[in-house]
């Protein structure tokens, strides 16, 4: 896909000097850059919901099965604030 960019001409110059000195274009500079940037999310996500997972089966306790229902809460909710 092509884009275009609006980018100031003095920064143009200075990186294609930095792409020269690379031996890369600004083009590949510019899609490398997005590429990583979109690669780094992802892992950043996957990276937190690893974490998360950890955490969970760290913290987690055995509370074995419980014998209420949903509605045997609600029941006790509305009997302890009155209906």
């Amino acid at each position: 896909m092509n884009i275009t960019l609006s980018i100031d001409e003095d920064v143009v110059k200075k990186v294609r000097k930095i792409a020269i000195d690379k031996d890369t274009t600004l083009t590949a500079m510019v899609r490398d850059y997005l590429t990583s940037l979109a690669k780094s999310d992802a892992t950043t996500r996957k990276a937190h919901a690893n974490n998360l997972m950890e955490t969970f089966e760290k913290l987690s306790r055995d509370m074995g099965p419980h014998t209420w229902t949903r509605e045997d809460l609600y029941e006790e909710r509305l009997g302890r604030y009155g209906r």
